[in-house]
């Protein structure tokens, strides 16, 4: 979330490193060294975590009215910016200044209601190449750039929280926040004692407007089913539950802290050096306040000053897949909210990674599940893919494999989408959206918040390596965790990933593409989505499918 800065040095070959390195993903030189043993914030963190999940419940319960001032406020701005948008912008054939305007709309509105929508807004701001491009960069704006709250605001805030004037802990203070987002916003400080600092500060009223915002959307989550184009498979109400979830936990920022340094481990105890985790401070972290180190590099859009100081931004790009994925697949826990505004690359090509609020955690069966679910999807294994799936919570458990393969027709060979006509593409999504709700099909926190952070990927290839041939970074990707976790994968699942080597005919038919391709870049990835997306909207555009 914070700006960038210039570049700092590396440290001298001589020097010490710091002792916390040998457990923590941390910079070479840290402002302070980590001591697990002596953090007093880290004394509550699971009984507070605890209490966040058993809020989730009441917050989803079901209401016989929603909060009735935040609905009517929320219903006011929503409709007030579509009504403006039919008004000024709205042209019958659609067209990218209709697209802008209606987008611009929205994401004011949605900065004017607050921090829920404003998250939501930056997930969607994670989806280049999967929602219209107009839509995706004006919300970008919702990840840094959310009007901030006053000075004066944040002085409160800190004080209350640190218990002290703000004078008596910083040496200086910056009045003008580095980066405003939905929870919070973050200042560049110095503490009394040298050491350059980032201050992330909550917005006052950010808990009471979250949960006001939580029950308003479990209220109308149940009469969305069915009646907007694939809101049923995501459905609302478990969205809502899983967003509940997400965002409770964001809310006290000494679970934030505790995730920097979970994730810190799991990287180290990977041997993975690409993520630097900013460290936390010992004692100046609080339920609306985080001091935490100070790290600089290139912002993730500035690929032409990447390249010129001679970063390989496709191994960068490659390198941070494969810490998400290992840390699902392999540890359990992992960032749940990738996108630009919450990382740098540094100079010397490792990457910066901020904002721990969404992280995701998984037990050992989730684990294992999941870890399951990307093994058999690259085999190509449908009735072990879908049997993980049942274990993650997207399906029941007494659900009918071999049912559901056959209704979703996925033992027989996959048509070349752009080959299809609209019509057909839009008969077929309905389809496999009927199918999968008659099945009792869902989309469990896990699976939802890796698909957030793969699409974000999916848009850091357009940006990072456009041209990059997929089949064979898939390969290599597979081929590090053959290498690497083989024996691992083998005793946990019994999937021999190094006798199984990665097989791109797998992947050609997945994509419904003919025998004889044999490379595909990403850039003509999204060309053939281009395509199709172009069908489908000329045909009338998504389905509305409901349960029934």
């Amino acid at each position: 979330m914070e700006q960038p800065a210039p570049p700092c040095p590396a440290s001298p070959p001589d020097a010490t490193p710091p002792a916390d390195l040998a457990f923590g993903a941390f910079s070479d030189r840290g402002p302070w060294v980590v001591d697990l043993a002596h953090l007093p914030w880290r004394a509550d963190t699971a009984a507070l975590r605890a209490a966040a999940r058993a809020e989730v419940p009441v917050l989803t319960k079901k209401r016989r009215l929603p909060p009735l001032r935040r609905f009517v406020e929320a219903g006011g701005l929503v409709g007030a910016a579509l009504a403006g948008w039919r008004l000024r912008e709205y042209r019958k054939e659609g067209g990218p200044e209709s697209r802008a305007g209606l987008s611009r709309r929205l994401r004011r509105a949605f900065e004017r209601l607050g921090p829920a929508y404003i998250k939501l807004g930056q997930i969607v701001s994670s989806g280049q190449g999967i929602f219209p491009d107009e839509l995706v960069d004006e919300f970008k704006l919702c990840r840094d750039q959310v009007p901030p709250e006053t000075f004066e605001t944040v002085r409160r805030v800190v004080e209350e929280d640190l218990g002290r004037p703000l004078e008596d802990v910083f040496a200086s203070f910056d009045r003008q926040c580095l980066a405003a987002a939905s929870i919070a916003q973050v200042h560049a400080a110095t503490l009394k004692t040298g050491e350059e600092v980032v201050v992330k500060v909550q917005r006052p009223q950010v808990a009471r407007l979250v949960r006001l915002d939580i029950e308003a959307m479990a209220w109308i989550a149940p009469h969305l089913v069915g009646k907007i184009p694939v809101a049923a498979l995501a459905n609302p109400p478990a969205l809502v539950e899983l967003f509940a979830e997400t965002i409770v936990e964001e809310l006290d920022f000494r679970l934030e802290a505790e995730n920097m340094l979970d994730i810190a481990q799991v990287l180290r105890d990977a041997q993975q050096t690409v993520i630097v985790v900013p460290r936390p401070h010992p004692t100046l972290v609080t339920r609306r306040v985080l001091v935490m180190e100070r790290l600089r590099g290139f912002k993730y859009e500035d690929v032409d000053a990447m390249r010129a100081a001679g970063i390989d931004t496709e191994a960068v790009l490659r390198s941070m897949l494969i810490c998400f994925l290992e840390g699902a697949m392999i540890y359990g826990v992992f960032h749940g909210d990738l996108h630009g505004g919450n990382l740098f690359v540094m100079e010397d090509g490792r990457v910066a990674l901020f904002d721990y609020g969404m992280t995701g955690r998984m037990n050992d069966k989730e684990r294992t599940a999941f870890l399951r679910m990307m093994m058999t999807g690259a085999a190509n294994d449908v009735k072990g893919q879908l049997a993980a799936f049942r274990d993650l919570g997207a399906l029941p458990e007494d659900v009918d494999i071999r049912g559901l393969i056959r209704d979703l027709k996925i033992d027989q060979p996959v048509r070349d989408p752009t080959k299809m006509s609209g019509e057909e593409l839009i008969g077929e999504i309905r389809e496999i959206l009927k199918a999968l709700l008659s099945r009792g099909a869902k989309l469990p926190k896990h699976l939802m918040l890796y698909v957030k952070n793969m699409i974000f990927i999916d848009g850091a290839i357009v940006r990072l390596a456009p041209d990059i041939d997929l089949f064979a970074e898939v390969g290599k990707v597979y081929g590090y965790f053959a290498m690497r976790h083989g024996a691992r994968i083998m005793s946990e699942i019994g999937f021999d990933a190094i006798s199984n080597a990665f097989d791109p005919t797998v992947l050609r038919a997945q994509l419904g593409l003919e025998d004889g391709v044999a490379t595909l870049s990403h850039r003509e990835l999204r060309e053939r989505r281009n395509v199709i997306q172009k069908r489908v909207e000329d045909a009338g555009g998504l389905p509305v499918v409901d349960e029934k």
